[in-house]
């Protein structure tokens, strides 16, 4: 097939690169800008725009697509058979979405109608889910509700972080954009419609998203956050005054604690070199590696021995 692929950062080069070895025609690669990063401030090109450099396709970074009389021109006269798009990280514009006979083929990574939105991997970790996947989809113009063409489910292994899912994902759903394209091609893929009544969502993160609620979620509630946070917010909250960053953290068992009674979520429980925090449902999260504002990130001990901390301090 001719194609134009659409996506920017490192979860859609597994994409681009199985599309180019698969024998498509790739005529042009959609990127967004080069951005400044680091301290320096330099630009940086995004991972999609190195990749196509290196494999010898075209690429164009435009600052906005809804409106670009060029860029639609430039589209327009590729008359491509399917536009592919992984993380691209624009809304694609309605006069995008009719002009290739196949549509716009979208690599979403949740089981849909799970976790529409911009960070379905992190959320399905945060909110404890087990299994996800990823599926490709026709773009309308809702967010992340248009036909379901094919899914793919993974296990979330229980000690797995956003971070180390995102590339298995990204990986595994590369053939699923091949596979759905030669069904598209043959026939043999047919797409159907979301069932709008499961679905969920899974919003842009936020830097509150990973300040944790003591008194508001259970241990394991606190672990799958800061599991689905990485690598940001993390999870952090407050020692008098100052910002308290969890670097690991876990949920304890508390009935070998011999804890006091009278602690209330977000008081501290100091025992033998350990940090625990009573949380809600009479659960305990220990906290393994922190790092209070200005100092260096320290084991729970190593944090202990510089910093007074006590049981019956509050956190937050």
């Amino acid at each position: 097939m001719k194609l134009v692929f659409c996506g920017t950062p490192r979860f859609a080069v597994p994409t681009l690169e199985t599309l180019h070895r698969a024998g498509h025609e790739i005529a042009l690669a959609v990127t967004q800008p080069d951005r400044p990063v680091g301290r320096s401030q330099e630009l940086a090109a995004p991972p999609v725009k190195q990749t196509a450099m290196s494999l010898g396709i075209p690429v164009t970074q435009p600052d906005r697509i809804r409106n670009n009389s060029e860029f639609r021109a430039q589209l327009e006269s590729i008359k491509p058979d399917a536009i592919v798009v992984v993380a691209y990280g624009r809304i694609i514009p309605p006069w995008m979405l009719t002009l290739p006979p196949l549509g716009c083929i979208n690599l979403h990574a949740s089981l849909l109608p799970r976790y529409r939105g911009a960070a379905p991997i992190q959320w399905a970790i945060a909110m404890g889910e087990e299994i996800t996947g990823n599926t490709t989809m026709l773009l309308e113009e809702g967010l992340d509700t248009g036909p379901i063409l094919m899914q793919q489910a993974l296990i979330i292994r229980p000690e797995q972080t956003a971070l180390d899912l995102f590339d298995e994902m990204a990986i595994g759903g590369a053939p699923l954009v091949a596979d759905t394209l030669e069904g598209l091609a043959n026939g043999t893929v047919k797409p159907r419609p979301q069932d709008h009544s499961r679905s969920t969502l899974a919003p842009l993160l936020e830097r509150e998203d990973g300040r944790m609620s003591f008194a508001g979620h259970t241990a394991i509630q606190i672990r799958n956050r800061w599991r689905g946070f990485q690598p940001w917010p993390g999870a952090f909250t407050a020692l008098e005054g100052k910002n308290l960053i969890a670097h690991k953290l876990d949920a304890a068992n508390g009935s070998h604690l011999d804890a006091p009674g009278s602690l209330e979520p977000a008081q501290v429980l100091v025992r033998d070199d350990r940090i625990l925090v009573a949380c809600a449902g009479h659960t305990w999260l220990e906290l393994l590696e922190l790092q209070l504002e200005g100092k260096k990130r320290l084991s729970a001990s190593e944090f202990l021995r510089g910093t007074p901390l006590a049981t019956g301090m509050r956190l937050g």
